[in-house]
């Protein structure tokens, strides 16, 4: 009877592999040895796809990129709607995988799904009417601010011990010791406010930008 044959390998299979790995252990779980113990492969056929491991998580990262929504930019949605959109959708698929965010926080280099986003984000707001150089400060301000709410969890950064709240010292933290167990309520409702606030902040000098074009 004939042997199963394993699964080819491929650049995808390498990067879902190595996505998943990362998911699991950690950006410091990755090693071209480790990925190719998991891919059931010996470590140099993986060169025959990527240089390096750092190669790898690039493209670890320009995966996650590209599970980012950018429909709401070529849809007919106004701008403040499509950003709005798109940031829950991002920070959605930073959220399903927040090991990576340190090697998106980089930059998008030549990763072409980031690339991607840039241009879409950055045409959006251009074609809504920004100047082109606040275009460019609005994609970086998202970035900023989506980057920021998935690198950590706020609620979840407090212990659930009572004790360690000390109302001597910390007279407005009796109730801290109950932030973990709602951290995702928590969470989502900081992004939301957060979101809500630097939208109408935009909104107003969007206002500011369209009476100067008119006079």
């Amino acid at each position: 009877m004939a042997r199963p044959r394993k699964p080819l390998l491929s650049t995808d299979r390498i990067v879902e592999t190595a996505r998943e790995l990362v998911d699991r252990e950690g950006l410091a779980a990755v090693s071209t040895r480790r990925l190719a113990a998991e891919l059931g492969v010996s470590g140099p056929s993986l060169y025959n796809h990527f240089r390096t491991k750092d190669e790898i998580l690039e493209a670890v990262a320009d995966s996650v990129s590209g599970l980012v929504d950018l429909a709401m930019f070529e849809d007919g949605r106004d701008w403040r709607t499509a950003l709005h959109d798109w940031a829950v959708s991002y920070r959605a698929a930073l959220r399903d995988h927040p090991n990576i965010v340190p090697v998106l926080a980089r930059g998008p280099g030549r990763r072409p799904a980031a690339l991607r986003l840039a241009d879409a984000v950055y045409g959006a707001m251009v074609e809504a009417g920004w100047p082109p150089a606040q275009a460019t400060s609005i994609g970086a301000l998202m970035r900023y601010f989506i980057m920021g709410s998935a690198l950590g969890s706020f609620a979840g950064g407090f212990v659930d011990d009572a004790s360690a709240y000390d109302p001597t010292d910390y007279p407005h933290l009796g109730q801290a010791h109950l932030l973990a167990e709602q951290q995702e309520k928590i969470d989502e409702r900081a992004f939301e406010t957060g979101l809500s606030a630097l939208l109408d902040g935009l909104a107003q000098q969007y206002e500011q930008v369209r009476q100067g074009v008119q006079r």
